[in-house]
Order: structure tokens, then sequence, then C-alpha cells
């Protein structure tokens, strides 16, 4: 069983990825307070039904692994004062939380507290083989099966607890999984049995299985034995839309399915085995993909699923949550494990380049909540009367996904899925030979990526062709191989001597996408942004569409960009086009077109306050019959 920690040294960054991670490690991981993110373990005064206790174990979620790729010494002193903390917290009973007893396993988030907790002992448990760790997190499983397994002292099953129709107390199955593998206890997959249960059966719960596989969208899954409060509140007790707490459920879903097997039952679900919760989960994610991802890798509005893909371009409220992003690239990540499909990996590399990277501010100390795709960034908010919020605890996670994707040995093949300047090396477990790689490159700014081997051995070598690469060429030692397919991986199996070279060259024209009467640009795998900084005019000004003065602009039609230099130090990358767009081209002073500037959506508004702008769906101009 692999964990975070076998594969986080895998890979060291170099070059703008390396530096962005460092400053976020030393800025925000190895700066967080972590007293205050554990007080409320220790106070457990919590009457307002709130998450105080998501914080710290979404934080050691990604700390632990952070602590292996960095070795930060006051990182790893600040990891050992919360765990001594978080075990000070607990009751005989094996309790570890915040609420009095009258209120604990019923409304709120207790239930998602004690989730991220068990997450936060496994991480330390998996790092150091702590056994105060793992005694903790099953005490505190056993004190969950006794108050709401079958027969539990509270009288509920556990998809009754909690908000989102029990979305979110149910996605705890992810850490009871963990903990059965790490334990072979058997009561813990029997819980995890009757977790899967409570997903599958109960006309009101989840519903995750039975409305998937009838191909009912996620964002149209209420109505089905249930009646939501829909009003657009941050919080909602019976609605299944909400993104986050749905996609940690199949999350869990996934976990369970890897673990079982192939034959195993669906949680003893009538009807259903493994097979279906895996179809499940796929199909959510393929309708995810298909119907709420925008260009920018992200989703969500309020929170919840809302056929966004389709409404691009409109100012939708709280769009894009971090939270939400970042749930979505553990997801394709683990799909990308289990199904070695690449278009997993291509959905994650959208996500990371720009909403992800947009997110986290470029000194690399905060997360934003929301990403619009047009305004201007700023800061996250400030939840449950402390100085933390959901998106600052989750956001490095994002960067987690990545790293671990970077590089992967499987068998006697060593894939890279994203390219960035790094280290990257590893064993081939079916030989036990090392490999190792140096990767130059100013990927995704620039198109050729040179990967360096410096080991020698007859191994395989796979390179992801992205899908929105149609003439990626592939070298080595200078000679051209067979034009490798998009959306796949170029396949390189020789016998490799230290100092061969692989160029791989990666064609990133500029793809209009058109939608609503709006226009946008991506070039690769990056959504480009106008921003206030170039100072080249109104960022409203829509594009024309009469013919005689060069007007037009369709959908996927490619269009001819130029690298510019930027205006800024804190921009990434940087292209212009001369493009139709104005408000007075009938006028002969305004008839031509003008030259358009456009960085990277990471670095659109990066100055976070709101005299710095940007946009990235533009308007086109409307007819007298439209």
């Amino acid at each position: 069983m692999k964990t975070a920690l076998d594969i986080i040294g895998t890979v060291r960054l170099k070059g703008f990825l390396g530096a962005r991670l460092d400053a976020m490690i030393e800025r925000n991981v190895a700066a967080k307070d972590i007293d205050a993110i554990t007080a409320p373990f220790l106070d457990k005064t919590e009457t307002r039904k709130l998450w105080q206790t998501e914080f710290w174990g979404k934080w050691m979620h990604s700390a632990v692994p952070f602590l292996a790729y960095s070795g930060h010494a006051g990182l790893r002193e600040k990891i050992e004062r919360g765990i001594e903390r978080i075990l000070a917290s607990q009751e005989e009973g094996g309790y570890i939380g915040n609420y009095p007893d009258a209120l604990r396993f019923g409304e709120g988030w207790d239930v998602w507290g004690i989730k991220y907790t068990m997450m936060g002992l496994l991480h330390w448990y998996d790092a150091t083989r702590s056994d105060a760790a793992l005694a903790a997190c099953c005490r505190l499983c056993d004190c969950l099966v006794g108050e709401l397994g079958p027969g539990g002292r509270r009288g509920r099953e556990l998809w009754q607890t909690g908000n989102w129709a029990g979305c979110a107390s149910s996605s705890v199955l992810e850490p009871v999984v963990w903990l059965y593998r790490r334990t072979g206890e058997r009561r813990y997959l029997d819980f995890a049995e009757t977790i899967v249960r409570g997903m599958v059966e109960p006309a009101a719960g989840p519903r995750l299985v039975d409305l998937a596989l009838r191909g009912v969208h996620a964002a149209d899954r209420d109505g089905y034995g249930n009646n939501p409060d829909d009003n657009g509140e941050y919080v909602c007790k019976d609605s299944r839309t909400k993104a986050y707490e749905s996609m940690s459920c199949y999350q869990g879903l996934l976990e369970y399915c890897e673990t079982v097997g192939e034959g195993g039952s669906g949680g003893g679900a009538p009807g259903r085995s493994c097979a279906d919760l895996f179809r499940a989960a796929l199909l959510t994610a393929e309708d995810i993909a298909a119907e709420e991802i925008n260009l920018a890798g992200g989703g969500a509005c309020i929170e919840r699923w809302f056929h966004g893909a389709r409404k691009q371009g409109f100012p939708h409220a709280r769009l894009q949550e971090t939270c939400v992003t970042v749930t979505w690239m553990r997801l394709c990540q683990k799909l990308l494990r289990m199904t070695d499909d690449p278009r997993w990996a291509d959905l994650i590399e959208r996500a990371f380049y720009n909403a992800w990277l947009a997110a986290l501010k470029p000194d690399g100390s905060e997360f934003a909540s929301y990403t619009p795709l047009s305004g201007s960034r700023w800061h996250g908010m400030r939840q449950c009367f402390m100085h933390e919020d959901c998106c600052a605890a989750n956001g490095p996670r994002g960067f987690l996904c990545f790293l671990q994707e970077v590089f992967r040995t499987e068998g006697d093949t060593a894939t890279l899925n994203f390219y960035a300047s790094a280290r990257a090396e590893g064993v081939l477990p079916a030989s036990g030979r090392r490999v190792a790689f140096d990767v130059y490159t100013l990927y995704p700014r620039e198109e050729t990526v040179r990967i360096a081997c410096l080991c020698d051995g007859t191994f395989t070598l796979r390179l992801r062709i992205p899908a929105w690469c149609a003439d990626a060429r592939v070298q080595v030692n200078g000679e051209t191989l067979p034009s490798p397919a998009p959306g796949a991986y170029c396949t390189v199996a020789r016998e490799w001597r230290a100092g061969d070279v692989v160029e791989l060259a990666l064609p990133m024209p500029v793809v209009t996408h058109v939608a609503n009467h709006y226009a946008a640009f991506t070039r690769g795998p990056v959504l480009l942004a106008r921003d206030s900084r170039f100072a080249d005019g109104d960022l409203s000004e829509p594009f024309y569409t009469d013919p005689r003065y060069g007007g037009g602009i369709a959908d996927g039609e490619i269009r001819p960009f130029a690298p510019v230099r930027v205006p800024s130090d804190a921009m990434w990358m940087a292209f212009g086009a001369t493009l139709p767009i104005g408000q007075h081209y009938a006028n002969p002073e305004g008839t031509n077109p003008p030259f358009v500037s456009f960085c990277d959506y990471a670095s659109a508004g990066n100055e976070w306050n709101r005299s710095n702008s940007y946009r990235t769906w533009l308007p086109i101009e409307r007819g007298h019959a439209e």
C-alpha cells in the first residue's frame, strides 16, 4: 500500500514551480498557528454547530508530506506540537472533537471534523509509525462506531447526521478505509460497509450510486426522495448538489473499491457490486468534467454544482471555491491511479495551472477562497470565529496532487505525467533498478521539454501527450520517433544510457472558445486573461462582428498570438494579438483592430487589490435580431 510519503520524495522541483512550492511551505504551511487550530479540541465548547475541527486534519494532510519533501525543522516542531495537543484532548471514551456531549454525532459538522482528525492522525502514523497516533485513531473510530454504527447509542444512522443529505458525514468513509488497511481489523471494514449502504440505500440519503448509474447530472440530483431547502444558503441540510462534500464521498467509495477488490460487495447494498460503485464514481467524474469544469479547471457556484461549464462568462456568486478545486484534483488523481487514463492528468494540469495557482498569493502566504473568472483577486474568509478558513487549510493539498503525479514508477515503467524543471528519480518495482532524470523546461510558458537520462538499463519511459496537443514531436538522441497520439502516453522502451536525451515539443496554438456571446482563449493548458496592468483599453470592450472591419470570431478558431514583455514581475507569461475588439470601429479612426495583451489566468489580478482587475471571457456584440 503506497502512501503520500512513499511518493513525495521522488521529485524535486526547480524553477518557477519550485520557488512557488518553497514559498508556500515556508510562508503558509510552516507558518500555521498550531495552537489556534487545535484549541477547539481542548475547549469543547462549540454550540453553533460549526466546523473548527476540520482545519487541523486538512493541514496535516499536506504538512506531513511537505515535511518529508523539505525537511523543514520548524514544520516538524509544529506537527509534533499539534499531535501532542490532539492526543491530550482525547476523552476516555475515544472522542476527539469540540462539541459538548449533547450536540455530538448529530446536526452540524462533528462527524466531518472526525474525518479530518482521523486523516491527520493516520498521516503522522505513516510518517513515524507512531503507536500513539494509530491507537488514538482506532479509539476515535471505535467511538464513532459505538455512537452511529449498527445499534449505536445515538439511535440514528451516520448518513442522517450533518449536512448535505448525509454527504458531509458519509465522507468519513475514506479514513475508515485507510484505518482498515493499516490495522487489518475487520470491524473497520464492517463499519465501512455500513457507511457505503447509507450512501446507497436510503431514499433521502446521498444516493451516490443509483442516480449516477441512471445518468442524472451531479447538479440535478435533488428531488429524488429528498426535499431540499434550495435557497442558496452556505449550509443546507438536505441538498445533494454540494460539490466538495459529494466528491469527498466518491473519493471514499474509490478507496473502498480499491481495498475490497473488483469482486467485492458494494458494502452489502442489495444488487450493488464494487464494479457498480466504481462505475458510479467514474460516471460522476466524467459528468463533472463535461458539465461543471470551466476553462480554468475549477467549478461550482456557492460551492454547488450548477451546470457551470455552460454558463462561463456570467458573474456567478462565490465562483470556483478553492476547496472544490482541490477536491476535484484529488478525485482526478485517484482516478488516474486506478485507471491509468491520462485524461485525468489533463484535468489535474488544467486545474493546477489555472484555478489552483490563481488562488495562491504570489508570495505563497495565503489562499483566496474564490477565484472568479473575471474581476479581482481577494483574501480568503475568516470562518468559525477563527483566523482560519476551509480553503486556507485545504489549499496546500492541491500542490500535493500535482507533485505526487509528476513522476511515477510501476512495474518496469517510469512515467512523466507533468512537465516542470525538476530532478525525478525512483525505483522500478519489477527490477529494483533505480532510475533518474533531469527535466529542463519553461513549460507551459514555452513549448519544449528536455529530459536527460541519468541512469543505465533497459526499461520503459512513458510521456503524457496532452489531449489538446495535436502535433507533439518526440526525439531521442536526435532521432525523431513516430508522431504520438494526443490524449495518450508516448511509450519509449529501450536500453538507456546515462546521457541519453529526450526532447519533447508540445506546440500550443491559441484556441478560441465561444459561448453565450462571449469569447475566451486558451494556450495549451493555460487560460488567458486581459489584465489592467497592460493598460491597453477597457477590459469590457466587445469583439465586433462586422466583417467589413475585420470583425468576427469563431469557436475553435486558431489565433496568431505572440509572446510579449510582461508589465509586472509578478506575471509569469504574457502574449498578445491583433483582435477585432473595441467600441468605435465604424469611425475611420477606430477601424483597425488593436493589439491586445493577455497573461496567464493564474497571474491575472495577482496584486490582490481592487485596482488590479482582469477578464477572461470577453463579450461579443449582438445584432439587432439577437
